[in-house]
């Protein structure tokens, strides 16, 4: 069996997921990159989709990714970022999603692509801007820890969201909302402080989620194969 082909970055970094699991760690995906990976699938390769370009290029569309799955030997998972929506998308014919985002799309609490994009050095997968969700996601911890009250939390949440996603960044986020929300500058002040140590990702955390079921799935296959 071949090894999982994964495109990955910068949900979680190849370094990082490679600790968990020695797997065809490859870039966010671009269109066309599925279909050329058609090439490198056996009868029994598994194929995860976590991330994709959005600015420098065009994501693989659904009809990309359905058109790999008419290959009915492999098994396609999708996660985390791009790979979640597809997932969405595409669970009737075959497609498995996996972890919250995932879930929040097919609920229907998610619904605009811009909640997972992020821009990124190209190579290095280094984020430049962070993920809607993330900063939802981050929010929600600092508000269950006290950092921030309900109101603060809106805010936040709404300034984010009507900043055009390759430019949202905490400094950023919260320089404006001052600006526009002075009355809270108290709990501004603390979050600023609380994000710059204490900054989580959702997306990594579904990542990671969905590299260890794959690797469970492969332990347990390969045990089967030796009883």
């Amino acid at each position: 069996m071949k090894k999982p082909i994964i495109f990955l970055g910068p949900s979680l970094s190849h370094e990082k997921a490679r600790k968990i699991f020695q797997a065809d760690f490859r870039g966010p995906a671009k269109k066309g990159d599925l279909l050329r990976a058609s090439g490198d699938i056996d009868d029994s390769t598994i194929v995860c989709l976590v991330d994709a370009l959005f600015l420098q290029d065009y994501p693989p569309s659904p009809i990309e990714v359905y058109q790999l799955m008419l290959n009915k030997n492999i098994k396609l998972y999708g996660a985390a970022s791009l790979g979640a929506l597809r997932a969405v998308e595409l669970e009737k014919f075959g497609m498995i999603g996996m972890g919250k985002i995932f879930e929040l799309y097919k609920k229907g609490k998610l619904t605009a692509d811009d909640e997972i994009a992020v821009t990124f050095v190209e190579g290095e997968h280094q984020l430049q801007s962070e993920a809607m969700i993330d900063i939802r996601f981050n929010l929600f911890l600092a508000h269950r820890m006290g950092i921030i009250n309900e109101i603060t939390k809106k805010t936040i949440a709404k300034v984010a969201k009507n900043i055009y996603f390759p430019y949202r960044n905490y400094t950023d986020i919260l320089d404006q909302t001052q600006k526009q929300y002075p009355a809270i500058s108290k709990d501004l002040k603390s979050f600023r402080t609380y994000i710059i140590k204490n900054r989580q990702s959702l997306k990594e955390r579904d990542t990671i989620k969905l590299i260890n079921y794959v690797k469970q799935l492969l332990t347990e296959s390969n045990h089967n194969e030796f009883r």
